[in-house]
């Protein structure tokens, strides 16, 4: 077969050589194939007839018809969902090799006749002018402290010109999280930029029926900073395509990087938070030539932050609670009928009274949930016992679960004087040692002595040492057991 280099050799031959048969023969061919190919004075490549024919049956071709209709009404369906519905209607039909003639077919299609695609315009970004941020959801790459599930959100900041990027945990999308996290990277990155884009966080932006594009709290913090605030329209979650694409850049190198380590359980909340520090340490390293030249232009920092706290006045009902959020947290029972100042952060919240911190709560999540502190009102129960049976909050009196076992001995012994002296058992733990208590119960609880008051207070002042706790060892499971089971099963079926 001729090839394109022995026809431009041919052609240049024939200018220097006497005859074609020389010029032919130099170039590796017959004086007729070089004849023909002067006389066409084009290549083999140029003058190949196009392949348009078909080389075997198409098997969709009667069903073709149908594939487009669906297509049509569906351009997102997937040709392994069509040839399984094939597979399904016309049994015996369709064999399982020919999916990938059918794949071919409907990418064709999809390129020739399908529906437009999205375009996505490519954006020159100005160093110092643009940051961008949203939540991102972590939970699905399982990180654990100490053992235990932690489920959580990153508020997550990026510079589209320079790619540098920072974030924060969090656990809910409020306005207390958006502030703390924005705060916290501009103080990181040192400078502000001119402006600040985000989607359509409730937290920042204000619903249809409100003439303000952005709420007030947000609009006071852009103030605070000089920043510009920018949003995306509704469903338009591309607009703020770079802080999206660096989510599922970050969450695969954060993936990779808990795969390097080996494990995802941390010691500590701390410990973790410096892991996904030094990760954004290492991607920033390969940024910071386009860094500088965005720390060149950024604006100076204020003198200080502005408190992230949303703050608020609330009277302390009977019950010794406060109601915060749709969430109820219990407070001293001095504070009874008195109204106190509560300043909500993103992860705690502060009860002032007379410019002085009372309380410091863990912020609950989510709606209708309580915190209980049985230290806040033990004073109360002790001296009203019967209030503990039917307590709505009751469950948040066992500390531990050798409590919770101390109150259901003490029911099977005395069960009309249980409550009472569970609660002096109690009030001991909050006005001497709760870890003391839970050892003494302990100790009565597995050595099967009598739960009583008197007993956990001999224990307390004995300073005897505690109990061993007992190594607990599971044998190995055959699992050919289970095969020989199944076995039996299906022949007796």
């Amino acid at each position: 077969m001729v090839t394109d280099q022995q026809v431009r050799k041919l052609m240049k031959l024939i200018q220097s050589e006497e005859t074609l048969t020389i010029a032919a023969a130099k170039s590796g061919m017959d004086e007729k194939t070089a004849r023909k190919y002067r006389r066409m004075g084009q290549l083999p490549s140029q003058s190949q007839q196009v392949h348009s024919w078909k080389t075997r049956r198409d098997p969709f071709a009667s069903h073709w018809k149908e594939i487009q209709e669906q297509l049509q009404l569906n351009p997102g369906l997937e040709a392994k969902t069509i040839f399984a519905d094939l597979q399904r209607r016309y049994p015996g039909r369709f064999q399982d090799g020919q999916l990938r003639t059918l794949q071919r077919k409907v990418k064709r299609w999809r390129v020739t006749e399908g529906p437009a695609k999205e375009v996505f315009f490519p954006q020159n970004y100005q160093p110092g002018r643009l940051c961008q941020s949203d939540f991102t959801h972590l939970t699905k790459l399982r990180v654990l402290i100490r053992g235990e599930a932690f489920p959580h959100l990153l508020y997550h900041f990026v510079l589209p010109y320079s790619n540098w990027e920072t974030g924060t945990i969090c656990f809910s999308e409020s306005y207390e999280s958006l502030s703390a996290g924005l705060q916290n990277a501009l103080w990181e990155l040192g400078g502000v930029p001119a402006e600040h884009q985000s989607d359509r966080l409730s937290a920042a932006v204000n619903n249809y029926f409100n003439p303000e594009a952005f709420t007030r709290r947000y609009q006071a913090l852009l103030r605070h900073y000089g920043l510009q605030g920018r949003k995306i329209q509704t469903g338009q979650a591309h607009e703020n395509g770079d802080v999206e694409q660096r989510h599922y850049r970050f969450k695969r190198a954060l993936d990779q990087a808990l795969l390097l380590r080996g494990h995802r359980d941390f010691e500590s909340r701390a410990e973790y938070e410096g892991f996904l520090q030094k990760l954004f340490k290492q991607l920033n390293s390969g940024r910071q030539e386009r860094l500088r030249e965005e720390l060149q232009v950024l604006r100076r920092l204020p003198v200080r932050r502005v408190d992230d706290a949303q703050k608020g006045r609330l009277r302390v009902g009977p019950s010794s609670t406060i109601r915060v959020k749709k969430n109820t947290y219990c407070v001293d029972s001095r504070l009874i009928g008195e109204v106190v100042e509560v300043r909500i952060y993103a992860e705690r919240i502060e009860v002032w009274y007379g410019q002085k911190q009372i309380h410091r709560l863990p912020r609950l999540s989510g709606h209708g949930k309580y915190y209980i502190n049985y230290r806040y009102i033990i004073d109360s129960l002790v001296r009203k016992p019967g209030a503990f049976k039917n307590y709505r909050y009751r469950e948040e009196l066992f500390p531990t679960s050798y409590f919770r076992m101390a109150y259901d001995l003490l029911r099977k012994q005395d069960r009309l004087r249980a409550h009472k002296e569970y609660l002096k058992i109690l009030y001991l733990a909050a006005k001497e040692s709760e870890s003391g208590v839970n050892e003494a119960l302990r100790w009565l609880v597995e050595l099967e002595q009598p739960i009583t008051v008197a007993a956990v207070q001999e224990h307390l002042s004995s300073g005897l040492a505690p109990l061993a706790i007992a190594a607990v060892s599971v044998n190995e499971i055959n699992l050919a057991m289970y095969d020989i089971l199944l076995h039996q099963a299906r022949l007796a079926g």
